[in-house]
């Protein structure tokens, strides 16, 4: 690797410096500050994050680093401010709740900051071997704050679940990637593509396709590969749950997205069946499995399930619009859980101690009307309704479906939608026509603005769409 090449990929590649620097400084403050530094650490891990965010922004320049591995496109600007921005916010959200949550120690944030490294080198991953060294990045430190309260027994369990089902998965996509390499002599994703294009695939390359989209499954929580998520969001401290939803969602998402139009892009025919069953069974288990949930961070996990299953219907057809439909249903999706999850996390009643139980919410617009209006526009579009942002987050995708013949698919997702909006307007009846059991102590002004924002976004997405729209065409430009 020559001088200039090495320059060129540590420009392309200095947010994640950025990162990796700042995670280590941050360690030795924390460790010869002790606990007591825990709100200084936190405060400067905000302000990394956001100065990694901008220079996304701010510096232009895009191409493949590090001898193919790693690859700035668009599309991978966008995925990587999106998984930025939601990690500050999951990281602002937490400071109340850091005492509460037995957070309140230095290493919380760190963990975060390795956390989103790993995030933004899995979006640029531009080879296998790339794709795995950052996929265990974010997970490992994902393990580690699921089970940071060590005091309750529920975070433990979350933990100790989700570290060996993750186990699990990671042998599974090893195992997937030894056999494509094994049947194409190449782990970068422009080489796979190349090897496939020019010769018939074997039935052992299928086999090996199908377990590292297994894998990266595995980390959207997708049916059949979702069984961690519902223990791991009620179990793990709110702030974690918080933060598990957003960033780490759009990171593997938009994974999926590259190596299936970069690297399997030739054999579309055999990986679209997966994708669409996976996306069916996602919806339909989302939508179903919710209803009897009474516990709302379970009931938000298997609303995840069932919104990474109309996700992946912008997947399945494998086009420009498909994508763009995909990079725009992460945008409104992350917008619209960190703001449920602002919300959840002000439920805390007077007396003391945070409730989850759906019924809870009963009389909430007597008691905290403006929460009450924010969370009832982020239910009506999570559900789908016209014009709130979650209605137009469908719509792309299902147009996209049906632009590539995939008519039952779209079909099948309107469905569900429709079943998947009984539980978001039960929570609506119970704020609005049941009677309070309680009032909910003061909300802080950091999970106000969180909320506030997130029901300002999903409202006025009607006026504020339009650039929204045509970053995500231009992210998708950079497969097409």
């Amino acid at each position: 690797m020559t001088a200039e090449i090495l320059s060129l990929s540590l420009q392309l590649s200095m947010p994640e410096i950025i990162l990796a620097v700042g995670a280590l400084a941050l360690l030795m403050i924390g460790v010869f500050s002790g606990d007591k530094s825990a709100p200084t650490v936190t405060g400067l891990a905000v302000a990394l994050l956001a100065v990694a965010g901008l220079w996304l922004i701010f510096m232009p320049g895009e191409g493949v680093a590090y001898g193919g591995a790693f690859k700035l496109d668009s599309f991978g600007r966008f995925m990587k401010v999106l998984a930025l921005i939601g990690s500050i916010t999951a990281m602002v959200m937490s400071v109340g709740h850091a005492k509460s949550d037995q957070l309140n120690r230095f290493e919380f944030p760190v963990l975060l900051v390795l956390s989103t490294l790993g995030m933004l080198l899995l979006i640029s991953a531009n080879d296998l071997i790339a794709f795995y060294l950052a996929l265990e990045l974010m997970s490992l430190a994902l393990y580690v704050i699921a089970a940071f309260n060590r005091d309750s027994l529920r975070s433990t369990e979350a933990g100790l679940k989700y570290f060996v089902l993750g186990a699990l998965s990671s042998g599974m996509m090893l195992y997937g990637m030894s056999l494509v390499y094994g049947f194409t002599g190449n782990t970068g994703f422009e080489g796979i593509a190349k090897v496939l294009s020019a010769e018939t695939r074997g039935l052992g390359l299928i086999f090996g396709m199908v377990f590292v989209l297994a894998g990266a499954c595995f980390k959207i929580s997708a049916v059949p590969f979702h069984m961690w998520t519902p223990d791991v969001y009620e179990g793990a401290p709110t702030p974690v749950t918080a933060f598990f939803a957003a960033g780490p969602k759009v990171a593997a998402m938009a994974i999926l997205v590259r190596i299936a139009s970069d690297a399997f892009l030739p054999i579309i025919a055999d990986w679209r069946q997966i994708i669409v069953f996976v996306s069916i069974a996602s919806m339909l288990l989302g939508s179903f499995a919710a209803i009897g949930q009474r516990n709302i961070k379970r009931l938000m996990a298997y609303s995840s399930i069932g919104h990474m299953g109309y996700a992946l219907v912008g997947l399945a057809a494998g086009s420009e619009t498909g994508v763009s439909g995909v990079v725009l249903y992460m945008t409104i999706y992350m917008v619209m859980t960190l703001g449920t999850f602002a919300c959840i996390m002000a439920m805390r009643r007077k007396e003391g101690g945070n409730v989850e139980n759906v019924d809870d919410l009963a009389g909430l617009s007597s008691t905290k009307p403006f929460m009450a209006v924010v969370l009832t526009a982020l239910m009506f579009s999570m559900a789908g309704i016209p014009p709130l942002a979650g209605f137009f987050a469908k719509y792309f995708v299902f147009v996209a479906a049906i632009e590539a013949k995939l008519y039952a698919l779209a079909v099948i997702g309107v469905l569900s939608s429709v079943v998947g909006a009984y539980y978001y307007l039960r929570i609506v009846k119970l704020m609005w026509f049941d009677e309070a059991k309680g009032e909910f102590a003061r909300i802080s002004g950091e999970l106000r603005l969180v909320f506030g924002l997130s029901g300002l976004f999903v409202t006025a997405y009607v006026l504020i769409g339009g650039p929204i729209g045509t970053a995500a065409s231009a992210a998708a430009k950079s497969f097409f």
